[in-house]
């Protein structure tokens, strides 16, 4: 389905096709890899990779020449946001190798992302590990993906029913306020990953990882305030933190929020699952840089190793094998999909507790 509905019920799908037609799921989906793999889209692309990371390593040199010339001045404020990009950037790359997308070698994959992600980026690799790994193999399922869970904003009614005095006000509300919260979530990342890393739960290369990251934030803060003034120095952090929570959050929340939610036991099969609850974003070489692939959700969710430059060639493939299939394909603009996941946040909000809502897949697959 190129639209796509307001809101989206939490819904029951079964491993059988519309019209009660039944099929056999695992097959299905194999012969979808089978087909990408025969195409050699599953080839490691690491000369792209490392073009990658020199441009934005290079555009990181540019920034910090910026920084040092400025000295005490505002403009500095435009290096803080470019920073924030450069980061985000960074951050694109830490997921791609803990997807296994640039390297043969896991051990390889695992150190660069780890450098990139602890080093770099300053948020822990091992809970960004954990979560995502979770996220990607039940996504919008109640009480297993963790990226649904109740935090600030609400995915279900019973969630946002839970809500009381000023945070059921927001609760009502939260559409128009989550991306303004986003200019938080640099910061929120940065306190869980260290939350993780002191934490008592297990944390692969635990003492690894606080080295980086407490290297990572101590040099950072100290080579801030070791060249600009108080006030513009915490004014720097701040802007560099909300330019990097905005973004990440602009790249991530398209691909899921407002797509179906599926209750804990639900049955639908691989295909289905990682297809009806994600949702692409249209755009050209410009919006695969700017999300990182992530514009292509659904193709990642279903070879979530594919390394970025093929997963163009691959929507090409899943979208027709779909259409063949009989499976809801979303994809919407940029702007578009902001809009989706506004107002069904705020529809979550207002109708806490109410009816589900309806959404084409859930009538496609029924309940």
């Amino acid at each position: 389905m190129s639209g796509q509905s307001i809101a989206s019920p939490v819904v029951t799908f079964t491993k059988t096709k519309p019209g009660g037609n039944s099929a056999n799921p695992t097959t299905e989906y194999s012969s979808l890899l089978r087909t990408v793999r025969d195409a050699g889209l599953l080839q490691r692309r690491t000369g792209f990779y490392v073009m990658m990371f020199s441009i934005v390593t290079a555009a990181l040199g540019g920034v910090i020449t910026g920084f040092i010339l400025l000295g005490d001045s505002w403009f500095q404020l435009l290096m803080a946001a470019a920073l924030g990009i450069i980061l985000t950037q960074y951050a694109f790359l830490a997921h791609e190798t803990a997807h296994r997308q640039v390297f043969e070698s896991g051990k390889t994959n695992d150190l660069a992302g780890r450098i990139l992600a602890n080093v770099f980026v300053g948020i822990s690799y091992s809970w960004w590990m954990t979560k995502h790994s979770r996220h990607h193999a039940n996504p919008n399922i109640i009480g297993k993906d963790p990226d649904i869970e109740r935090d600030f904003v609400s995915f279900i009614p019973e969630d946002a029913a839970k809500a009381k005095g000023l945070y059921a006000w927001a609760t009502k509300r939260q559409g128009w306020l989550f991306f303004p919260a986003l200019l938080l979530e640099g910061l929120n990342l940065h306190i869980l990953g260290l939350k993780t890393v002191f934490g008592r739960g297990k944390v692969d290369k635990r003492w690894v990882e606080i080295s980086m990251i407490v290297t990572r934030l101590t040099a950072y803060v100290a080579v801030i305030f070791l060249v600009l003034p108080v006030g513009l120095g915490f004014a720097f952090i701040g802007v560099q933190l909300a330019v990097f929570g905005l973004y990440m959050g602009a790249s991530f929340a398209p691909n899921h929020k407002g797509m179906p939610i599926l209750p804990r036991d639900s049955k639908v099969d691989f295909l289905r699952r990682q297809v009806l609850t994600s949702r692409n974003i249209k755009g050209n070489w410009a919006m695969d840089t700017f999300m990182g692939g992530l514009n292509y959700q659904i193709e990642h969710h279903l070879f979530p190793n594919m390394p970025r430059p093929h997963l163009a060639r691959a929507q090409a493939i899943a979208k027709e094998y779909c259409a063949t299939h009989k499976i809801p394909y979303t994809e919407t603009s940029l702007v578009q999909s902001y809009g989706i996941v506004i107002q069904y946040l705020n529809r979550v909000g207002i109708a806490a507790g109410g009816d589900p809502f309806d959404c084409p897949a859930a009538s496609a697959y029924g309940r």
